[in-house]
Formats: structure tokens, sequence, C-alpha cells
């Protein structure tokens, strides 16, 4: 199996390349990225800076002057330490799917309380959840909790233009979580309305879908931006949670996604189980990449296949109804992709040219604009 010189993608990855050098078209993007961002580096920092100055500027008399999204996890709760740290005044965001582990929880508050911080939490119906959840587990596909990333986004989006507030900085970096495959791990609000509308069966009353309008109307009319200040400077996700747990006893939930129980459950059991998709790879090859990790370390890693937790699968079967026979019926099951649902991605595909514009005003991610506006024909 052909396996990047650089990094541990193989030829299994989505629309994955190589060079005559045998690099992947993925350590090219991260060094596209790089270059762009000037990540790490003195000019990288200044340019961080100057947003902040700017952010500062546009929230004088405001409460606020961003909004972070807080999950509990390394990147948010660092993310939010240093907005203080440079003198922002942050409102912290959460939605709580109610799949919290307590670690999170906990882990949420003593962050907020230490660095007295206001929080807000849209918490959504239990049982509307689970329905949501159970609807995407009969659908058949990958993508088990895109559910929250959409509602967590919309979240933040409703929580900026409440504060009226125009920044939201995004506690993401590609150098420590790595790229994900291109025509994998899709979701959008359209994707989330078609499945609940075919499997599920409770009305969607508490959650908090975007649908495109809603999309629209947060980049274009209140043109809240995004900003992604780990993307600029250093940042070691390892120094982070040493950081953090001596600076607020912060503790740490045992892997990347692995602080919800439903992230925890898809990229752990799901998703390698069912799919024989293992996506530490993503992080792992992030590490080769960019040193922060031996490339045969982080290969032998990646070669111990995961051993699914029989706690967390018995939590599963519990709160989505599903009966032992019933979950082992769909786990071994049909496999489909988002493509077998309606989805805004050839519309995202048709306004090419809009989202890179909105990506260079930073109104939206440049991530989002690499993987949802890229044609991914046989995805």
């Amino acid at each position: 199996m052909k396996i990047c010189s650089r990094c541990i993608y193989d030829e299994r990855v989505a629309r994955i390349s190589f060079d005559e050098q045998g690099v992947c078209n993925y350590c090219k993007m991260s060094d596209g990225l790089k270059e762009q961002y000037k990540t790490g580096t003195p000019e990288g920092e200044a340019a961080l800076m100057a947003y902040i100055r700017k952010i500062k500027a546009e929230g004088k008399g405001k409460k606020y002057d961003c909004v972070i999204g807080l999950s509990g996890g390394t990147d948010s709760s660092y993310m939010l330490a240093k907005a203080v740290e440079w003198g922002l005044r942050p409102l912290a965001v959460h939605f709580d799917n109610t799949w919290n582990s307590a670690i999170a929880t906990e882990n949420i508050r003593k962050v907020t309380k230490a660095l007295g911080v206001d929080l807000s939490t849209l918490v959504v119906d239990n049982k509307e959840m689970d329905d949501i959840t159970r609807s995407f587990f009969l659908a058949n596909v990958p993508e088990l909790d895109c559910p929250t990333d959409i509602a967590l986004a919309e979240t933040l989006y409703r929580a900026a233009s409440k504060a009226g507030v125009k920044y939201i900085l995004e506690g993401h970096s590609f150098i420590a979580e790595g790229v994900s495959p291109m025509g994998t791990n899709y979701f959008d609000g359209k994707y989330i309305s078609d499945i609940h509308r075919r499997f599920g069966k409770r009305p969607m009353k508490t959650f908090p879908n975007m649908n495109f309008a809603s999309f629209m109307k947060w980049v274009l009319v209140k043109r809240v931006k995004k900003i992604r200040p780990l993307w600029y400077i250093d940042y070691s996700k390892e120094t982070a949670k040493a950081f953090l747990a001596e600076k607020f006893g912060w503790q740490y939930y045992g892997g990347h996604h692995l602080e919800n129980r439903i992230s925890a459950f898809t990229y752990s059991v799901y998703k390698p189980v069912k799919f024989g998709v293992d996506d530490r790879n993503w992080t792992l090859a992030a590490a080769a990449r960019n040193g922060l990790m031996p490339r045969e370390e982080a290969l032998a890693i990646y070669r111990k296949p995961i051993e699914p937790n029989p706690e967390l699968v018995a939590y599963f079967q519990k709160r989505t109804g599903f009966s032992p026979e019933e979950y082992d019926r769909i786990m071994t099951g049909e496999k489909k992709k988002y493509t077998a649902y309606k989805t805004y991605k050839k519309r995202f595909e048709r306004l090419r040219p809009l989202f890179y514009m909105l990506a260079k005003a930073q109104l939206v991610p440049m991530s989002f604009y690499i993987k949802y506006t890229s044609k991914t024909e046989g995805a």
C-alpha cells in the first residue's frame, strides 16, 4: 500500500495524490495554509495581534467583544484562556447536546469560573437529540455526530448577534488536528433535515439547525467573522493540556473528540467498526508532517486497532432505544455516503467564487472553502 513519505495518509484516503517524492496533496495543502497564515512566525503573530486590536476597538462600549465556543476540550479551553490573556472580553458559548461527559462539564465550569468569563449555554431537548442521533444511525452514514457541529455553529452565530459582536474565535488548529480528507465528514443543515425527515419521529423544536438562508444571513447580512487564532501562532496540544491542568485543574478526557460521548462513540466505535474508518490518522498525520511525532511512531499507533468500549456501546443503545440485535444488524448492514441524501453541496460548488471572497474576508473559514466548494464527483 502506498503511504505518504512525509505523513501517514495512504492510498485509501479520499482524493489523495502523491508527487514524485511520494508526498501527498494533503501535506501540500497544510503547507499552503502555513504559508498563507505565516503559522508560528513573527509575521503570523503580528497579523493575529492586528486582528486582536481590531476586535478590541470594535467592541468598545459593549459587554463582550467576541464569542468563543467552549466544549471543555483542549483547544477551545486554551482558546478561551488565550483570549483573556490578550485582553479580550469574550462570551463563552456552549451547545449542550446532552451527551457531555462529566469531565467536559466540569472543565467548562473550572475554566470559565477561574477566568471570570460569562457562559451562555443552549441545551437541546434530550429526547429530540436522541431522535436525531437515532435518525443518523438508521441512515447508515458515517457522520453520526455531525448535528452537533451544525448546532454549535448556529448557536455561536445567534449568541454573537444577540450580544452585538462581529467576531467568533474558533479554537481549531490544522497543525494539531490535521486536514480531513476531501469528500468525507460532510455535513450541512439540509443534510440533517433530510435524514431527520426520513427517519425521525419527533419534531425538531429546540435543535438549532442552520439552513442556507440562515447561513447567508450570518455571513452576508450580519457579517459575523470567524477567526482561528491558532492558525497564526505556534500551538502545541500537549503544551496546552499541561497549561490548562496546572492553571485550572482541567482534566484530559482520553483523546480527540472524546470529551463528548456521542463523538467518542462515533470515532472510537461506530466509524471503525461499521465503516472501517479510523480518523485517528488526521491527528497522527498532522503530528508526523509537522515534526511533532516521528513518522514511524505515528504509523505504529495507527496500526494498533481501536478497542471499542462496551460501556459506550451499551450507553448508546440505551439512549437511542436500539436493542442489541437491532444495533448489530445496522452496524453490519448497509453503508451509505452523504450523497445518498439531500444536501447543499452542489449549491456550495456553484457559489465557489462567492465563498472564496467570503473566506478571504474571514466570513467563512478557509477550510470551508477548500472542502465544501470543491467538486467531489464520485464521493
